[in-house]
């Protein structure tokens, strides 16, 4: 027997075939914000409104953050001056009771809240949330059924029909546009580890950091704070589509509640940089929604990553929060592996100048110096054997000259001889005492301390002093007399740092040297270097000064 099928209600067939059609067409996009415009389309064809919107709903606000609408022109939408945002109101209710809601007149409902200005006149309403899986993604709004009649229950029927398929479609979107933002992040992040342990600078890796990151938050400036002396936290770099520069030395002022929570370790997630009370900075009222990200690894906080958006700009749902609280992980390890990896080959860097100045010590300088031994002997030898020489060649010549009548002039010739091997040798062993002492300046050179060159003229002069310390087994004593800083230009001070690396040099080549006193005096008229050790001198006597003059 076959069973009766129950009546079709009049106009439910019409809207079955159109129910299909717009069930069909929800589902056919993967972008999420083209699926819900297509929703709101579809819903208000669907029941034969004028008016239709799509409030997206915020869990943990409880309010909308996103409208979108269907059958007001651009002129009318410009004209309302802010759109509901879910708090009071029909639409609040929706969102605090998610269930159908179909009213007669809005406006006489108790609940209602009245229309902004420039709105337009609206009295039927329709209301369902959209559910994906078991949260409340939104709200579907229908008003102002088109012919004048009031909605019915079959239109609202049909909108639930609607609203369930289209909390699938929302969320394999969602799935979709969050697998997208996923894997820009994790390209981002693998492209600054990249960057990073490449070698950059530390200002250019800090940089390197704030930019990519800003591009992935769609952020109106990246910017990395790092802790102060005092206790607070300053901008160190940043990133804008603009000049950063205002944004360079900002800080946040020790004791502060969001200070407090990142030195902790913790994110920080404001709604309204410009109006939230926790902050305190003075560019802040140019920014909106923000997260602050603790770079931390292994329990060291290596600084913060700061993600502003514009006064307008969209709220950071949770998938922005997580996704860059993963970046912010993954950058603060590229960093410290960076550091780590700069550390290393500074070291071998110095190691292998240590080598060198090792070799050229122990190879390069004994050979010279024993060939430079050499040629002294040879030349005291050369000088010692020329009066026997001289003796025989005058008196063979005085007897040739009278047994012929005639002078032969022998012994003058080999006094010019004699004369020019000794000059001969005397130059070559000056050009050997100049070499040895170039090489030993080069191993001072080689083997200063791992720091970057001081900013100022004392403390290059005391870097050099504290490198020649090293080699010596003491500290050299060091004073200063008169404004070196303003009279010593660089030209001169190129110089004397020269003179000053020489004369180091110089004495600890000399035996039994235990104290050095290095002193610069500067005036209007001149400036002048005095190095002077205890040391033994070639000549036999005890001490050495070197002095070195020059223009200011």
């Amino acid at each position: 027997m076959t069973p009766e099928r129950e009546p079709v209600a009049p106009g439910q067939g019409a809207g079955l075939p159109m129910l299909l059609e717009a069930v069909l067409s929800v589902g056919s996009e993967l972008d999420q914000e083209a699926t819900l415009q297509h929703i709101v389309d579809s819903a208000t064809e669907l029941c034969g409104a004028r008016y239709g919107a799509l409030g997206v709903v915020d869990p943990e606000r409880v309010r909308l953050t996103e409208l979108y609408t269907a059958g007001m022109t651009g002129a009318e939408r410009a004209a309302i001056p802010r759109l509901p945002d879910g708090r009071s109101g029909i639409l609040g209710a929706l969102i605090s009771d998610p269930r159908p809601l179909m009213l007669a007149d809005l406006g006489k409902d108790p609940r209602s809240a009245g229309f902004p200005p420039g709105h337009p006149p609206m009295h039927g309403f329709i209301g369902v949330p959209i559910r994906v899986h078991d949260e409340v993604f939104g709200n579907l709004y229908l008003t102002e059924k088109r012919g004048g009649g009031p909605f019915l229950d079959e239109d609202l029927a049909l909108l639930q029909v609607l609203a369930s398929q289209a909390g699938i479609a929302i969320g394999n979107a969602r799935l979709y546009e969050t697998a997208r933002r996923r894997e820009r992040w994790i390209e981002g992040a693998a492209a600054v580890t990249t960057a990073l342990l490449a070698g950059s600078p530390a200002a250019d890796a800090l940089r390197c950091v704030a930019e990519r990151a800003r591009l992935l938050a769609d952020a109106a400036a990246g910017v990395i704070l790092q802790p102060t002396p005092e206790g607070g936290m300053e901008i160190v770099s940043a990133s804008t589509q603009g000049d950063p520069g205002d944004l360079i030395g900002t800080t946040i002022a020790p004791g502060s509640a969001v200070l407090e929570q990142l030195l902790g370790g913790e994110p920080v997630f404001i709604e309204d940089s410009a109006t939230d009370p926790r902050m305190t900075t003075r560019v802040r009222k140019r920014f909106g929604p923000s997260m602050m990200l603790p770079l931390q690894s292994g329990g060291q906080l290596i600084g913060t990553l700061a993600l502003p958006r514009g006064r307008d700009g969209k709220p950071y749902d949770a998938v922005d929060r997580l996704l860059a609280s993963q970046f912010a992980s993954q950058a603060a390890l590229a960093l410290v592996l960076a550091d780590a990896q700069h550390d290393r080959e500074q070291l071998a860097v110095y190691e292998d100048r240590d080598r060198i100045a090792r070799d050229l010590h122990d190879l390069v300088v004994q050979r010279l110096f024993a060939t430079e031994m050499m040629l002294e002997s040879t030349r005291k030898r050369s000088a010692a054997a020329r009066p026997t020489s001289d003796t025989a060649g005058a008196t063979t010549g005085a007897t040739a000259g009278k047994a012929s009548g005639e002078t032969s002039g022998g012994g003058r010739v080999g006094d010019v001889a004699g004369d020019a091997v000794g000059e001969e040798l005397g130059r070559a062993v000056d050009e050997l005492d100049s070499t040895i002492q170039e090489v030993r300046t080069a191993i001072f050179a080689l083997q200063q301390p791992p720091a970057d060159v001081p900013p100022t003229f004392r403390g290059r002069v005391l870097r050099e002093v504290h490198g020649a310390a090293v080699l010596l087994g003491f500290a050299p004593s060091v004073q200063f007399t008169g404004a070196v800083e303003t009279l010593v230009t660089e030209p001169v001070a190129k110089g004397l740092l020269a003179a000053l690396r020489g004369a180091l040099a110089a004495a600890h080549r000399r035996s039994g040297v235990t104290s050095i006193e290095v002193e610069v005096d500067a005036d209007a008229e001149r400036i002048r270097l005095t190095v002077t050790d205890d040391g033994l001198a070639p000549a036999g006597r005890q001490g050495t000064t070197v002095t070195w003059e020059s223009a200011p």
